[in-house]
């Protein structure tokens, strides 16, 4: 998603210049170290999710791309959004700045959460917790 939406033809180039980089001047990184923690961070992130969605005895119209959809709405405005803000509001970021993060973030989430609820579904006799 990331790749996608952080493309200089995209919103790479309104976030590059929030920040007052360019393409030359941004800070070097190790790209392959960054990948495997954000691989695992978005782990973490799905299971979390998965846990949130659905649970046992909610087989049916619960598991749907809309309804974990959401669920990625509501972490969103809940849970992400409030921590971005309050970051932002301490680093001295910008609107611009906290609202091209704040949409990635919404549409991430909206598409975890929708294809992780079409696609969980839990055995029919398991017991409700």
């Amino acid at each position: 998603m990331g790749f996608i939406y952080y493309h200089d033809k995209v919103f790479g180039k309104a976030w590059m210049d929030t920040l007052g980089w360019t393409k030359d001047s941004m800070p070097k990184v190790n790209m392959g170290k960054v990948l495997i923690i954000c691989l695992i961070m978005s782990f973490l992130l799905s299971m979390f999710i998965l846990i949130n969605v659905d649970g046992p005895g909610q087989e049916g119209k619960y598991d749907s791309f809309k309804h974990g959809a959401g669920h990625g709405i509501i972490l969103t405005f809940f849970v992400a959004m409030p921590l971005m803000v309050i970051n932002g509001l301490f680093e001295r970021k910008n609107f611009k700045y906290l609202a091209i993060h704040i949409l990635y973030w919404l549409i991430t989430l909206v598409l975890m959460g929708g294809t992780i609820d079409a696609l969980n579904h839990w055995p029919a006799d398991m017991p409700a917790m």
